[in-house]
């Protein structure tokens, strides 16, 4: 034998460090849910590994349990916290008021037939100021109703005794909101004397389109975002999530083609999902792709991969659900996803060996083949 040949054992074992070590990397591979099963990549370049990074939930009772209570319970910032009580509109430039004094007809601009009391009445002009006989220029902007009332009246008490004055706003139209996106009619809304709610604003706009997403309704007040859930109102009563608006809020609802899931691995057909008006179960969601694949599915593998809130002490909520037990497809009719949720199925495990097999075969009969030769030839 010339030189040193190497032995079809030897290729074999080579063979086989080969596969050991290409299940490691073989599309479809099994990720254990503990906190150690994601890949170590040096500490990955830059911010923390992902194990620190990751909380692993196992989908049963106790956590759908918690699901249909968290809706109920979920709170909105303190800045949103506002009460009714502490609502009181504030005159502002454009407002028209209609000043009333009793018993002094003189004092008071008839509207006439024609005429309605926001065309007759006194109007803010750009100042902030009015105009009121025997009362003169008077500063009204950023006051209320009460407190222009008695300004009034004070001032009249000096040729008039003991004068009856009544003060309202004819027209709104200093303080507006902005509603915008799936509602029926979207526009500019004033802000009046009554305290105005997320869902009154909702009607005013002529309620939300069949495109809309009531789960997705964003409020942006002060060039802060904060996104509200007409469905967690009406489903939930939640009434936390009803919050009164301010001056220049802006109201936009989604449409709900924005709200998607992503179905991935051993299912029929791996796609993104539109969740729908009504949201989408997991069960939902694996079946409208076509369901598990029979032949190469790990029942057992079943993951949802989500975005953690903010505030908590990791990055990455995962999900587990073990199909393999048919009481877990309640479960999972049951576990509502979340918009931008990751379900990911993973492969059986003969599957994955068949696959290390296919991605290694070409190359190693590539060298039998060759170690055969040079052993003919020695002989």
């Amino acid at each position: 034998m010339k030189g040193k040949m190497i032995s079809v054992s030897k290729v074999l074992a080579l063979f086989a460090i080969a596969l050991s070590a290409g299940c490691t990397v073989v599309p479809g591979a099994y990720h254990s849910p503990t906190p150690g099963w994601f890949i170590d990549e040096a500490e990955m370049a830059q911010g923390k590994p992902l194990p620190d990074v990751v909380k692993v939930h196992a989908i049963g009772t106790a956590i759908l349990d918690q699901k249909t209570i968290a809706p109920e319970e979920k709170p909105v910032p303190t800045e949103l916290d506002l009460s009714d009580k502490d609502y009181d509109y504030t005159v502002g430039p454009g407002d028209v008021l209609q000043i009333i004094v009793w018993d002094h007809p003189e004092l008071t601009i008839p509207a006439g037939g024609e005429r309605s009391s926001a065309e007759s009445g006194n109007w803010v002009h750009n100042d902030g100021t009015i105009f009121y006989p025997y009362v003169g220029i008077i500063k009204v902007a950023g006051l209320r109703v009460t407190e222009i009332r008695d300004m009034v009246t004070n001032r009249l008490s000096k040729y008039i005794e003991d004068p009856q004055v009544d003060v309202s706003v004819a027209a709104f139209r200093n303080k507006k909101i902005y509603i915008t996106g799936e509602v029926k009619t979207p526009g500019l809304y004033p802000v009046t004397n009554v305290p105005t709610r997320l869902i009154d604003a909702i009607g005013e706009a002529g309620g939300l389109t069949s495109e809309a997403d009531w789960s997705s309704v964003v409020l942006t007040r002060a060039g802060k975002d904060y996104r509200l859930s007409l469905r967690d109102i009406y489903q939930y009563g939640n009434t936390n999530q009803n919050v009164l608006l301010k001056p220049d809020d802006v109201l936009n609802v989604n449409p709900v083609t924005d709200a998607k899931v992503f179905v991935l691995g051993e299912v029929g057909s791996a796609a993104s999902l539109q969740m729908g008006r009504n949201g989408l179960t997991l069960a939902e969601a694996i079946a409208e792709n076509g369901g598990f694949d029979q032949q190469q599915s790990d029942a057992s593998g079943v993951f949802v991969f989500r975005k953690a809130p903010d505030g908590v002490d990791h990055g990455i909520d995962i999900y587990q659900l073990n199909a393999k037990d048919a009481a877990a497809l309640v479960l999972a009719d049951s576990f509502e996803l979340q918009e931008r949720d990751i379900v990911y199925v993973t492969a059986a495990p003969l599957v994955r060996w068949n696959r290390v097999l296919r991605l290694l075969l070409p190359s190693m009969t590539t060298l039998l083949l060759g170690v055969r030769a040079e052993e003919s030839l020695s002989e």
